[in-house]
């Protein structure tokens, strides 16, 4: 198995609407060695606005917005090249960065989407994935001494990546460019590969979902790893019975009983009195997701460590084997997370998605069905691909294509379909409302608190290279505004 360490630099937190200005990666073998390197930017598309606060954190001044040598849309194609071209000539991949199951595999994913290409590559056709994070806290959690740390302003050991690199003598000048955060991570990941061999290959097999379902339903006892406001704590849990352990809304969300509770006491509940103590904490009922990377270690980690040391483990195994026996206990655990869902269901203010919202709910059938025309759409001359474009059945890919064209070669498009494009990107910037997306007046707003307060400072080295930077992304956030002020 090679891995993949990979980091990107957004325009926006906001995964749906964010834009990948820059991305870093490197494959390694299976002894962790590198064995392939791949960088790359690209210039802003003139349909967005970025936020100040992206553009000061991975100072992508005015001429990387305007001069980079891909457009975004040949950025992406490259990226998809090489990571497939990767898989091609090392076999399957496993796919990683810090943090990156819930940003940066997100923003991949919908960049994709929005640029007509499979999205789901680093969990498919053989590929897996994982979040560095999840391997240092559990690292961490087994032992608080495999890292030198620092406090954060919660008291608790920062898990920040320039943070764990510049304590542990791992060169950290360059932090929040792409390559320079992935070969950070790399340098972490060495260090506890050096120091836990035992459980450095424990870490890899949750990246599976596949795997992590099968241990869900065959182990009576597992050690999962959680975090809560800064501390990494390992849990000692049994899975519920293998026929009524998954979510009944969310899709590979697998249950476990912490097995501090006393779950003897506990199955003798009726179901009103179940479901009043499924929501009194400690909540004795964690959800582990098998989509999202866990940690799932040997039940010998949580066993030997508070509380579930002063339990006696034959307690601990009566408990396991009561879960995994008495069915209709987990069934009626299974009902009550399924009332509290639809509970939470109908209190939710209903709000339309816009179209890039939309790769999970929009449904995989349409986005599969017209899958096979992609590469004849990418592959085709720009003035060609509004045509192909027609055989689409999807509205959303559609409605993408015509972006995409718009973005890199407009004036192949017909006039009227220039003026709708323009429009609805006017409507978005000019907003008032409270949008997802970053509008105008939203840059603004962030320009200025970070213009006026001299706390802010990033990794700028003096106020005036901050102010020389904050001039040049308001000059080009100007020019955007005077292009779509009159459309």
């Amino acid at each position: 198995m090679h891995y993949v360490v990979w980091d990107c630099e957004t325009d926006s937190a906001v995964t749906a609407f964010a834009t990948m200005l820059e991305v870093g990666a490197v494959c390694l073998n299976s002894d962790f060695k590198q064995v392939d390197q791949f960088e790359a930017r690209c210039r802003l598309p003139q349909d967005r606005i970025p936020t100040a606060t992206a553009l000061c954190i991975n100072k992508s001044n005015v001429d990387l917005l305007t001069k980079g040598n891909y457009s975004h849309y040949q950025m992406i194609g490259v990226l998809e090249q090489t990571f497939r071209g990767w898989a091609k000539k090392y076999g399957p991949l496993t796919f990683m960065g810090y943090s990156s199951i819930n940003f940066d595999d997100e923003v991949l994913r919908k960049e994709f989407f929005k640029s007509l290409r499979k999205p789901y590559l680093t969990n498919t056709e053989g590929n897996m994935r994982t979040d560095v994070l999840n391997i240092v806290r559990a690292a961490f959690a087994v032992d608080d001494k495999i890292l030198n740390t620092e406090l954060n302003e919660k008291g608790n050991a920062s898990m920040k990546l320039e943070s764990l690199s510049r304590l542990n003598g791992i060169e950290s000048i360059n932090a929040h460019s792409a390559l320079a955060d992935t070969i950070m991570t790399v340098k972490v990941l060495d260090l506890i590969k050096k120091k836990q061999p035992n459980l450095w290959p424990e870490y890899f097999k949750t990246s599976s979902k596949v795997i992590v379902e099968n241990i869900i339903k065959q182990e009576k006892i597992i050690t999962i790893q959680e975090s809560f406001y800064g501390k990494n704590k390992l849990f000692c849990c049994a899975p519920l019975h293998p026929k009524a352990c998954e979510h009944p809304y969310y899709k590979g969300w697998y249950q476990a009983v912490d097995l501090r509770a006393d779950i003897e006491l506990i199955q003798k509940f009726d179901y009103s009195d179940l479901k009043r103590e499924t929501k009194k904490p400690p909540k004795f009922i964690r959800t582990v997701r098998s989509n999202k990377a866990p940690i799932i270690l040997d039940q010998s980690y949580s066993m030997k460590i508070e509380p579930y040391n002063k339990i006696d483990p034959n307690v601990l195994m009566k408990r396991a084997e009561l879960m995994k026996t008495n069915e209709k206990f987990s069934n009626d655990i299974i009902n009550i997370l399924k009332e509290t869902a639809e509970e939470k269901m109908d209190s939710a203010t209903q709000v339309d998605e816009e179209p890039e919202e939309t790769l999970y709910s929009g449904g995989f059938k349409k986005l599969n069905e017209d899958a096979f025309l992609f590469d004849e759409f990418h592959q085709a001359p720009w003035k060609d691909k509004l045509s192909i474009l027609n055989k689409f059945k999807d509205e959303r890919l559609v409605q993408f294509g015509q972006q995409l064209i718009y973005n890199e070669t407009p004036d192949v498009l017909p006039k009227e379909i220039q003026k709708k494009i323009k429009r609805k990107i006017a409507e978005r910037i000019f907003s008032t409302n409270n949008e997802k997306w970053t509008t105008i007046e939203d840059f603004h707003e962030d320009w200025r608190n970070i213009y006026e307060n001299e706390d802010k400072m990033f990794s700028f080295k003096s106020n005036d290279e901050k102010m020389k930077f904050l001039d040049g992304i308001k000059e080009y956030v100007d020019n955007l505004e005077q292009k779509y002020m009159d459309t």
